[in-house]
């Protein structure tokens, strides 16, 4: 057990400093150059072997991405994004061992209005970006947060796709990559891509900026309470603009570049904000949450320090770009607090960061309720299952009442808040004078009964994406495809009440019924 006033000093294990005459532990040969962890001292080639085998080991085990297909590489400009990239571009080079055959794209997308900074500053990180992106060869995609105000609906169903043998699919699809490139003698980086090069210069920057859209998008923010939330708030409408993205473009998967001590910072921060019963989406290899776009993790077998060593050695260009939580206090977000607390914790404990990796690859999500086509319930935000729908006995069902007594009488932020020009519209001819019991008729389309389809924006979201709404002062200004979405579902929702005496059950069949009748 731990306690206060412990004295460690006797367990914890000194730094250890490379001597000039040290070997390599693993060519025993070369000088060694550096430690990775006590006892594995390497010297560069041995390096840099480890390190490309790590990337192309974790996408060959998995068998994701299949040759020739279209992948999208997340790029933020940050160390551990630029290294994926990197690595990606020595795998597809002329003489890589092992050589990658997909088709890689890359997109940026640029947070500048969440920031305050001016145009004239995201125009120079563009500019930087654009640069970095345009010695590679590969299409990229530069775009404005501000885009997400346009998606569309869709973006927030999950296409199911068919779930025959991967295996088998892989080897397919091999022999017909072999049999249309023999030899493979094309180079992806000056042929194949090349025509494909989609250019964003600082002229076209401004007409793809509505300073509308950024109003309004800082607004949203700006009814966001804490911290924590804003940053929840914002991976979840970069993840959103990320999908669609590969959607519009043709790509069928999304490489995001999430190292091991990211995902071990994510695994504790999720638990402490309720996102237990998704873990294993958020920190698996492979995310198919949005069925047509798989988002696959391959750098997430390194941790921080051995990419920053790797980007340092073989001067790995990246880019700077502050975030939300950048020069902000410890205590500032559950997310802040946590990286501080394993990152503190793993200079002293050095195997702390793989001990939380490892376990949180042992997580498994649990089955949730399945909505009348047989696919599983999901949260409007994040299309996770949703973990709400549980029994009457459940701790969950316990928290909310204990949270409804508590806030009687006061306004909700996922209730109440419809603009005024919608509060009494009705869509069906119906007399509101004569109260609810007249309107109920058409409980269907009429935002007059019982508040309006934002009445029922809590049920669609799982318990992590309620308490980031929660800490929003008001839903009015979420984006517009959000709000359509929660409407459509909400209509689905009602018309399968209205009906559900006429539905059969599983056990129930139509010889049942003939009997009946």
């Amino acid at each position: 057990m731990c306690q206060v006033d412990e004295d460690y000093n006797g367990l914890l294990e000194s730094p250890v400093v490379v001597s000039e005459t040290q070997k390599c532990n693993k060519c025993k040969e070369t000088t060694a150059a550096l430690i990775l962890k006590p006892g594995e001292a390497l010297c560069r080639g041995c390096f840099k072997e480890h390190f490309v085998h790590k990337f192309r080991a974790m996408l060959g085990k998995n068998r994701i991405i299949f040759p020739g297909e279209k992948v999208l590489l997340a790029v933020s400009g940050g160390s551990s994004s630029c290294a994926m990239l990197s690595q990606v571009q020595e795998g597809l080079g002329q003489n890589a061992h092992k050589k990658l055959r997909f088709k890689p794209g890359i997109v940026y997308i640029d947070e500048g209005c969440l920031l305050g900074q001016s145009m004239e500053e995201r125009q120079k990180t563009m500019a930087q970006i654009h640069s970095l992106f345009k010695v590679t060869g590969f299409p990229y995609h530069i775009i404005p947060l501000e885009m997400v105000l346009n998606l569309p609906s869709s973006v927030l169903e999950s296409v199911h796709l068919a779930t025959d043998d991967p295996a088998g699919n892989y080897k397919v699809a091999v022999d017909h990559f072999m049999q249309s490139n023999p030899g493979h003698s094309v180079d992806p980086n000056t042929q194949v891509h090349q025509a494909e090069l989609r250019v964003l210069t600082d002229a076209t920057v401004p007409q793809l900026i509505d300073e509308s859209q950024t109003q309004t998008l800082q607004e949203l923010f700006s009814r966001v309470k804490t911290l924590t939330a804003k940053e929840d708030l914002l991976h979840t409408l970069r993840r959103h603009l990320l999908v669609s993205t590969a959607r519009a473009e043709g790509y069928s998967k999304l490489m995001l570049g999430e190292n091991c001590t990211r995902l071990a910072v994510k695994l504790l921060a999720n638990i402490a904000m309720g996102r237990g019963a998704q873990l294993g989406v958020d920190t698996a290899f492979c995310d198919p949450r949005y069925g047509d776009i798989v988002a696959v993790k391959p750098m997430r077998d390194y941790t921080a320090k051995e990419i920053s060593l790797y980007n340092y050695m073989w001067n790995v260009p990246s880019v700077f770009i502050p975030s939300l939580e950048t020069k902000t206090a410890d205590k500032s977000s559950i997310q802040r607090l946590t990286e501080s607390f394993v990152v503190k914790l793993q200079v002293d404990f050095p195997s702390t960061v793989s001990t939380i990796y490892r376990t949180g690859e042992k997580l498994q999500t649990a089955n949730f309720t399945e909505d009348i086509e047989g696919a599983p319930l999901k949260c409007l935000l994040c299309m996770c299952a949703l973990d709400t729908t549980l029994g009457e006995t459940s701790a969950f069902q316990a928290t909310l009442i204990s949270e409804q007594l508590s806030n009687v009488g006061t306004t909700h932020p996922m209730q109440g808040h419809l603009r005024p020009d919608t509060q009494t519209k009705c869509c069906s001819p119906c007399d509101q004078q004569d109260g609810e019991e007249q309107c109920e008729a058409h409980a269907v389309c009429c935002s007059h009964f019982k508040g309006g389809d934002s009445m029922n924006l809590e049920s669609l979201l799982c318990y992590s994406c309620q308490q980031t709404v929660k800490d929003m002062t008001s839903v009015e200004f979420l984006p517009q495809y959000i709000m359509s979405e929660a409407k459509r579902r909400n209509r689905r929702s009602q018309i399968r009440r209205e009906i559900s005496e006429f539905l059969l059950n599983e056990d129930q069949d139509c010889t049942s019924i003939k009997a009946e009748s």
